[in-house]
Formats: structure tokens, sequence, C-alpha cells
């Protein structure tokens, strides 16, 4: 099992422009939501695992600190599992690592910084410790299911009607013990119907017979991911986020299908986000641009099948189609008027902004699918060599994790 946790500036400092984009990192005056999680999994039935805790910083500057704080939170709550600490001291040696093996070319696939490559890194740290299986959550969770790992591990490995899963997608219940979203809709979403658009999607896969269903969408925070797939596909570092979503597309189109249990579910209860909507809605243009590109400049290759974004519907098939552009387009206009009406300029702007960011900077330089088929022939490299135990067993001695 890996938790990834994210941590920012003191609350007095606040966020600076440099700072890495997170949802809701926790202050480093701030108690956050780790030890909570940490504490919840005592009520696991299933303890035989590792446990690996990832320290991730949204500053450079900080990154001593927040290492220094979350591992003192492991230690104070440190559960009855095999529990395992990794930042950027970690991450360094295994850079020296690579390094003094002439190893270089796979330094940039093992970052700390974005949601994509800290995933990566959930699923390397699972390699590394030699797992057959990792369990990605987030610390932002509780654990209320004493069956949770039983029901994670039912599936994942085994053959369901000729078919080997390999990924399984669990679900979040809601503080208010519903799967489906709650924000009230407002006029400016009418374009931009996201939740309307998610809630169809989880009607429709987490609250309707069989338990196992292909699912065209997937939660970052509770996902169950086999080796045979995690040492083939990477995580894409160029979404900025929605990283969960794409490598359900990036698996997809590898031949792997995702299943969703819609008995493998985890309370989630995050602080609320700590930026304002124009600029959600930015990341979410950057992402879906993005995805939508690499649909379309998918061509024929060995191995891969493609994917259309109808293949993805409801969510989030239907912000990958040719309407895209009309969806940001009007829906940025009516909430640009929604700033303006409260007075405030900057939101009004920067609304305006997403609009003509949509059109140049949000269009990636690179072919998207060309950069996701070598990103995958490095990745597939990178896991193929710490298959070997040697290789294994040398990092981990290095960074004092325990080894086979």
């Amino acid at each position: 099992m890996v938790i990834p946790s994210y941590w920012g500036r003191k609350k007095s400092e606040g966020w600076k422009e440099t700072d890495a984009v997170y949802d809701h990192p926790t202050p480093l005056d701030e108690k956050g939501t780790l030890g909570r999680v940490l504490k919840s999994l005592s009520i696991l039935e299933n303890k035989d695992f590792n446990l690996v805790v990832l320290g991730v910083s949204t500053a450079q500057d900080i990154q001593g600190d927040v290492e220094s704080k979350i591992s003192s939170i492991v230690k104070e709550t440190a559960p009855e599992l095999k529990t395992i600490f990794f930042s950027y001291s970690h991450l360094a040696k295994i850079h020296q690592y690579l390094t003094s093996h002439s190893l270089e070319k796979f330094i940039s696939l093992l970052q700390l910084n974005g949601y994509s490559n800290v995933r990566n890194l959930c699923l390397f740290s699972a390699h590394l410790l030699g797992s057959e299986i990792a369990v990605l959550i987030d610390d932002d969770e509780i654990f209320e299911d004493p069956r949770f790992m039983e029901k994670a591990l039912e599936f994942i490995g085994k053959k369901i009607q000729g078919d080997k899963i390999l990924a399984v997608a669990g679900y979040y219940i809601n503080p208010d013990n519903d799967f489906l979203l709650s924000k009230e809709v407002v006029p400016w979403m009418t374009y931009w119907n996201k939740i309307d658009c998610m809630n169809r999607a989880f009607k429709e896969i987490i609250g309707k017979a069989p338990r196992l269903k292909e699912t065209p969408f997937v939660f970052g925070g509770n996902m169950v991911v086999h080796r045979d797939l995690f040492t083939y596909v990477p995580f894409d570092p160029f979404v900025p986020r929605g990283e969960d979503i794409d490598y359900l597309i990036n698996a997809r189109m590898f031949g792997f299908k995702f299943y969703l249990d819609n008995q493998l579910s985890i309370k989630h209860d995050a602080p609320p986000k700590t930026h304002p909507l124009w600029r959600t809605i930015r990341e979410d243009i950057f992402r879906f641009v993005f995805e939508k590109s690499k649909l379309e400049a998918q061509e024929p290759a060995p191995g891969m099948k493609r994917i259309r974004a109808e293949d993805l519907d409801p969510f989030p098939g239907e912000f990958l189609k040719e309407d895209l552009e009309d969806r940001i387009f009007h829906s940025n206009l009516m909430l640009a008027i929604d700033y303006l009406r409260q007075g405030d300029k900057r939101g009004t702007m920067e609304c305006m902004n997403n609009i003509y960011l949509a059109k140049t900077k949000a269009i990636p330089e690179i072919n998207s699918f060309q950069n996701l088929l070598q990103l995958q022939k490095t990745w597939k490299n990178l896991m193929e060599y710490f298959s070997s135990k040697k290789a294994r067993r040398e990092v981990c001695s290095q960074l004092h994790f325990p080894h086979e």
C-alpha cells in the first residue's frame, strides 16, 4: 500500500507563484490528515503488507522541513504494519545510484513533483519492494471497512471470463455517506457540467450490478494495480491533474482494462481546496485538451488499441469530444460575468485568460501519443532493470528498506 502526503508552506506564508499546485496540501504548521488515515489502518483485518508513505512538498526550499514533519507523524502514529517512509533524501540516493550505474536516462521518470510523477514513484516503490500488487491510497481518506484489503485483493491477478484482471478501481464515500457528488449546480456550469456528468457515470458504474464491471473512470486514491500492468504502463507526467483517469486511458491504449468493484469503498474526507475556481478550471482545461490530443494523435502501433472519446462516456468522454472548445469558451464567459458581478476583476480576467490559454499553451507542443509510446518504452526498461533482485537489494540496502 502506498500513501502520498502533500505539504506546503506555513499558513502565514501562503502559496507562491513558483510553488506546485496540488488540491489541498497541508500547511507545515498544521496537523493535516496523514495521522488520521494511518490510525484508521488499525481497523483492517488483513495487515500483512508493506506500507509506504511518500512525502511530497509544494516547494523546493521547504523539502527538508516537509520530510522531517512527515517522518515525525509516521513515527508517532506508526500503525502495526511494516511502514516505510520515502521522500527527497531517499530519492536523491536513488538518483545517485542511477548515475553511478550510467542509468541517467531513468532519472527524469523518478521525480517527487506533480501528481503523475508522484504516482509513478508509488508504483516504483512497490516494485522496489518486490510487490506483486500496489494499492494506491490518499492521505485524506479514512478506512472504515475492516475487509478493505481482502476486497482489494479478491479479483486482482485472477481470470474472469477469459480476462486477467490487472487493475481494479474502488470508489469514494463522501462525508455524507453517499458516493455521488453533492455540489450545488450553478448557471455557469451549464456548459461545464462536470459534476452532473460524473454523477451519471457513478450511478451507472458504482450504483448498479454486477459487482465488477469495466469502468471509464478511476480514483487515484483507491486503485489496485497488478505488477504485470504497473511495470509496463506509467502515469504520464505531461498531464497536470486527473492523472488517474489519464492512466486508465494509457492502460486501455496498451490493451489493459480497468474494472470497478462496487464493494471496494473508502471514506474520502478532504479539506477544502485552497485555490480559486478559475485556477481549478484552468487545470481541467489543460488536462482535457491534453487527453483529447492524445486520443486524436493515435496511430496504428503493434499491441496498441485505438480508444475513442465515446469509449470513455459519460465521464471523461463527454469532455474529450469536438465540442470541448465551445464548452471552455461558454463556461468561462459565464463564470467571468459572475466574477464581474462580485467585483472580482482578477477572477474575471483569469476566466478570459482561460479561453486564450485553451487555444495556445494548453495545446501540447509534443505529439502526446508518440510521447506516450516513448515514455512507456523507457518505463518498461526501468522496471525491467529493477526486476533484478540484485539491483533491488543494492538500492534497498542504501535506503535501509527491507528487501527480499
